[in-house]
């Protein structure tokens, strides 16, 4: 079995080793973990293929099938992250002055890396190289432990950019894949307080929960993205309808698709046709409220208490509120803290939407879909917070990082 007090020891040493890089000697060995992945894209494709069928025999279900699969784009966009990422801001090192104290002592802040970070993730190759990345960049070794439907091309993967380290003189440990998905060696791996600084749950609800009620290491959370449009009653419609489509339809299996629209009622006579049509065109499940399920063919009727699901799939939950504020406590009750959408001309409520709700990120006249680090200007994102400590919503290279006080002095001894 494999020794996973060994596998993080190695990674330990290797953070070492890697908070001490300037930015030039990252960024030189980002750029051949870039050109590595691109010069071995077919032999990636090759083996997720192999996986994808396998997992279709297996019956995935479809959100995750999409999850797993690699095509020539998204292998292209696995190495334009990396390229990104070379040319984002290293935090490492920035400092902020604090102030000379009484004593004479001159305080600052300084950042550094967090040390190990540990991924674990459902039918995501393709966090592989972009935690990878990311974690490098900022000064730490990654542990990664993928589940099994994409083992096989996360080793891959991993494996190209193990070499690529190498070539540079550097240890790869620092980027290191958990080559066996038994639960076992998971529960073993997030015991590994001493070794491990944080924990990256990425997957879906059980697996989160799973890693949050076990893990010693402290986890970023992210349970689910039950992400809301709000079309206000002085929403531009076209936009709404817009905004709607791309955040339901656009790509499904994520977590920053729509899941629920909620329609003012006094422009839900106009609206509601819409979402009709847009789930005619495009073939979605409807399920509607009481005051919403007469527009519909073949809708399921939902009580009040029965709204808040993640679907993650060409289904979307429909409900007419009475006003602003019926639409704030409808999000604040259902709502995951993910990604909440409101569509209006008025300024100053969309103002007040984005102050008054609850969510890592929260939009006015903007897809949902935009909720990513890379749209975000942060390059690719390691993950999403939902909890507030010590990071909240898309995270980049910032939020593998921390601060610590770096104090000179002259001599100086406390009374």
């Amino acid at each position: 079995m494999t020794d996973i007090t060994q596998l993080a020891t190695q990674a330990a040493k290797a953070a070492k080793k890697l908070s001490l890089l300037s930015t030039d000697e990252k960024n030189s060995a980002l750029n051949k973990m870039a050109d590595a992945l691109a010069l071995h894209k077919n032999e990636i494709l090759s083996v997720n293929s192999n996986e994808v069928n396998r997992a279709k025999t297996n019956g995935l279900e479809e959100s995750m099938l999409d999850r797993l699969t690699l095509n020539d784009e998204r292998v292209n966009d696995m190495v334009k992250g990396i390229r990104e990422i070379v040319e984002l801001e290293d935090p490492v090192g920035i400092s902020r002055k604090v102030g000379i104290a009484p004593s004479g002592i001159d305080v600052k802040k300084v950042r550094v890396p967090l040390g190990v970070i540990c991924m674990i993730y459902e039918a995501r190759p393709n966090v592989t190289a972009d935690a990878s990345a990311l974690c490098f960049k900022s000064g730490n070794a990654v542990i990664l432990r993928g589940g099994k439907e994409a083992l096989d091309t996360s080793l891959a993967i991993a494996k190209i950019l193990q070499d690529a380290l190498e070539s540079e003189g550097l240890p790869k440990a620092a980027v290191t894949v958990i080559p066996d998905a038994d639960r076992e060696l998971m529960m073993d791996l997030i015991q590994q307080d001493d070794l491990v600084d944080l924990v990256i749950p990425r997957g879906g609800e059980g697996l989160i929960r799973f890693v949050s009620d076990n893990s010693k290491i402290p986890v970023i959370q992210h349970f689910k993205g039950v992400c809301h449009l709000y079309v206000d009653d002085e929403a531009d419609l076209d936009m709404a309808d817009q905004l709607l489509r791309n955040g339901k339809t656009q790509r499904t299996g994520v977590c920053n698709a729509l899941e629920c629209v909620l329609v003012h009622k006094s422009i839900a006579n106009e609206f509601l046709p819409r979402i009709v049509q847009m789930a005619d065109d495009k073939n979605v499940k409807i399920n509607a409220c009481k005051n919403s399920i007469q527009y519909f063919n073949n809708a399921t009727k939902l009580r009040d208490d029965e709204f808040g699901e993640e679907y993650l799939s060409m289904e979307l939950a429909v409900r007419v509120v009475d006003d602003f504020e019926h639409a704030l406590a409808h999000i604040d009750e259902f709502g995951s803290q993910h990604t909440e959408v409101i569509c209006t001309q008025n300024q100053q409520k969309g103002d007040l939407f984005q102050r008054s709700v609850d969510a890592s990120v929260v939009m006015a006249n903007a897809s949902s879909r935009f909720s990513d680090g890379g749209q975000l200007g942060l390059g690719a994102e390691i993950g999403i917070a939902t909890t507030k400590l010590h990071a909240y919503g898309p995270m980049g290279l910032e939020s593998l990082t921390t601060e610590k006080f770096v104090v000179t002095g002259s001599g100086q001894i406390r009374d």
